[in-house]
């Protein structure tokens, strides 16, 4: 994502890292977000009478209830996961890039979003989809009046024995889905943003901290609202009862619309917003400072 001089191909080793530091850090600061938003897709987050809660109530109820630390269950698998997920995501994509450049170095916005596309369909294979369904199954377990797992490891200890590796791969159709339309949207959104904010700034000096982190938040925003139908998929398919409530992806998909109706498909909003939309700055703001530093010792 850091800026090239024409077909000069960008260092994979420096992607990877810069990018599984900026996945890291990312990962661990949205955390308490992304476990609101999933107990709210599950229908868990409710009051005493039933009533569905807020997502700041959602919040509060939480920390009443298990502390600080009941927001972040599952974090250690996101953490990990998000980290290798970020550094496929942006190596692929800067591969991507290289290779569908103009011989001016200029990525069009519908290259910018194929690349993004083969990059989120890399990373749901390589690591999104292992480390969403232990965490989504650890959310979900933590909630329940006597939770089975006993911290991560023991989680997917259990999740392996009672479903075999495959449990660790359900819903693997609609995270692809969803990664890679995420990165297809985030990564043109922000790209496009990108080279019009270039036009305000001295020739060849970097975007200032502030302008990076607001260009990778609007693209989070944008990235929201145009694929959330596919991650409230991806997370019931992911949940404890998947299997006796859904045939496949299509079947979850239609029994949430005929069932509970198609506003459904965007339940979580909130709380995923505020996610990516700090997530889309974090995280573009530490790859942008990272990649130099890493790219000045990699080979």
């Amino acid at each position: 994502m850091s800026s090239i001089k024409g077909k000069e191909r960008e260092k994979p080793l420096a992607s990877l890292a810069a990018g599984a530091v900026a996945g890291g850090v990312e990962s661990f600061i949205t955390f308490p977000l992304e476990s609101v938003k999933t107990q709210i897709q599950f229908g868990t987050a409710v009051s005493a009478s039933g009533k569905p809660l807020s997502p700041y109530q959602a919040l509060r109820e939480t920390i009443a209830q298990r502390g600080v630390g009941g927001l972040y269950a599952g974090c250690t698998a996101v953490v990990i996961g998000n980290a290798v997920k970020a550094g496929v995501r942006f190596t692929t994509y800067d591969q991507f890039k290289s290779a569908l450049m103009d011989d001016e170095g200029k990525l069009s916005a519908p290259r910018s979003m194929l690349a993004g596309l083969g990059a989120g369909m890399m990373e749901a294979v390589i690591a999104v989809t292992p480390s969403e369904t232990i965490k989504t199954k650890m959310i979900e377990d933590s909630k329940l009046a006597q939770p089975r797992f006993n911290g991560m490891a023991h989680g997917i200890r259990t999740i392996v024995a009672e479903e075999g590796y495959r449990g660790l791969y359900r819903g693997v159709g609609p995270v692809i889905l969803r990664q890679g339309a995420n990165s297809a949207v985030r990564f043109s959104s922000y790209s496009t943003l990108k080279q019009l904010a270039q036009g305000s700034v001295v020739a060849g000096s970097q975007l200032p901290g502030w302008m990076t982190f607001g260009i990778g938040a609007t693209a989070g925003v944008i990235t929201v609202y145009t694929t959330m139908p596919f991650d409230v998929v991806k997370t019931r398919m992911q949940s404890l009862k998947a299997k006796q409530e859904y045939r496949n992806a299509l079947h979850c998909a239609y029994r949430i619309a005929t069932e509970e109706g198609v506003l459904r498909f965007w339940k979580g909003t909130v709380p995923r917003l505020g996610r990516l939309i700090m997530s889309g700055g974090i995280i573009f703001t530490v790859y942008e400072k990272a990649y130099p530093v890493f790219a000045s010792v990699a080979p």
